[in-house]
C-alpha cells in the first residue's frame, strides 16, 4: 500500500484543540497496492473531524446501519464521536485522500460550506484542485516551515469552500440527470481503455452532446475527456506500481498505442516519466514496506 502522510508535531494521537479556530492535525493519501483490503472499524469514532475523499476506485461504508458503495468523486465527513466503519479493496484500485482537523470554528465552517449532510456523504465531484490542496497540506505538515499551521488551516478552508461550491452546483440537477451522469461515469470506468466518442455516447442515451458535456462538467468538476484521462493515468500508475510490464504494454493496456505519446502525457500530468515513477515507488517500497 502506497502511503504519503504527515502529522502535526509527528504525533498520530487524535488532537482536540478549541483554542484556535481551525487546526489541521494530519493529512495524507494512500493507494492500495499489495494489500488486498484495508478495513477501518472505530465503534466510538474519533474526537476530531475526519474528511475522506475518494480520488479513484470505490469505498464501502456503513453509516447509521446502512451500507453505501461510493465511487470516485465522493467525500465522506465524520464528525467527532461518530462511529466509523469502512473498507477499501485493492481490486477496485482505490485511492483515498484524508484530513483530520479540529478547532472552535470547525462546525460553523462546515455548515457555512453546506457540508453538514445528515449522513456525511458528499458527492463533490472530481477536481484537480482537490488533489493539489491535499498535496499542499501534506507538504506543509511534513516540512513544518514558518507559520505552516496557519497555512494548512487556510488550505483546508479553501478545500471545504471548493467542495461546498461543487455540492451546490450538483443540487441544480434533477435526480434523473444525476443518474445519467453516474451511469456515464461507470461506463467510462469500465471502457476507459477503448476509444470513446463522447458525442456518440450522448446520442446513444438520447441527449445532445452540448447538454451532456455541460451537465457532466457541472456535476463532476471535469469534462468527460478529462475524467477518462484521469482514469487512464490512475490505472497506469497502478500497473507501474504492481507489475513489471514494459512501458509499451502498459500504454496499450490503458488505451494508448503510442508509448512515446503516453510517456509524454504521463510526464505532463504526473510530473515524471513512467520509468521514473516506477523507480521512485520501488525505492519507496524498500524504505517503507507494507
Amino acid at each position: 500500500m502506497f502511503i504519503n502522510a504527515a502529522y502535526l508535531h509527528d504525533s498520530k494521537l487524535p488532537l482536540v484543540d478549541e483554542s484556535r479556530p481551525l487546526l489541521v492535525t494530519s493529512c495524507g493519501n494512500y493507494r492500495l497496492r499489495s494489500r488486498p483490503e484495508v478495513v477501518t472499524h472505530r465503534p466510538s469514532g474519533r474526537k476530531d473531524y475526519q474528511l475522506l475523499y475518494l480520488a479513484a476506485g470505490k469505498g464501502h461504508f456503513r453509516i447509521d446501519g446502512t451500507e453505501h458503495i461510493l465511487s470516485a468523486g465522493t467525500a465522506v465527513l465524520y464528525v467527532p464521536d461518530q462511529p466509523q466503519e469502512y473498507v477499501y479493496y485493492q481490486a477496485e484500485q482505490t485511492e483515498v485522500y484524508w484530513v483530520h482537523f479540529t478547532g472552535s470554528e470547525a462546525d460553523a465552517l462546515l455548515k457555512r460550506c453546506r457540508l453538514d449532510a445528515p449522513q456525511g456523504i458528499l458527492p463533490v465531484g472530481t477536481s484537480p484542485d482537490y488533489l493539489r490542496l491535499f498535496g499542499q497540506m501534506i507538504q506543509e505538515l511534513q516540512l513544518r516551515r514558518t507559520d505552516y499551521e496557519m497555512l494548512t488551516a487556510l488550505l483546508l478552508q479553501s478545500l471545504l469552500i471548493r467542495m461546498g461550491r461543487e455540492l451546490g452546483r450538483e443540487k441544480k440537477y434533477s435526480d434523473s440527470s444525476m443518474r445519467e451522469i453516474h451511469r456515464a461515469m461507470h461506463f467510462f470506468q469500465e471502457y476507459y481503455a477503448q476509444e470513446i466518442n463522447i458525442a456518440e455516447y450522448a446520442a446513444s442515451r438520447g441527449f445532445s452532446a452540448s447538454w451532456f458535456l455541460q451537465c457532466f462538467r457541472q456535476i463532476t468538476g471535469s469534462s468527460p475527456l478529462q475524467y477518462i484521462l484521469k482514469l487512464r493515468l490512475s490505472n497506469a500508475q497502478s500497473l507501474l506500481e504492481n507489475t513489471d510490464y514494459p512501458i509499451g504494454e502498459i500504454a496499450d493496456a490503458v488505451g494508448y498505442d503510442n508509448a512515446l505519446y503516453f510517456s509524454r502525457l504521463f510526464r505532463k500530468h504526473i510530473g515524471m516519466s513512467p520509468r521514473e515513477y516506477r523507480r521512485a515507488h520501488i525505492a519507496l517500497d524498500e524504505k517503507h514496506p507494507c
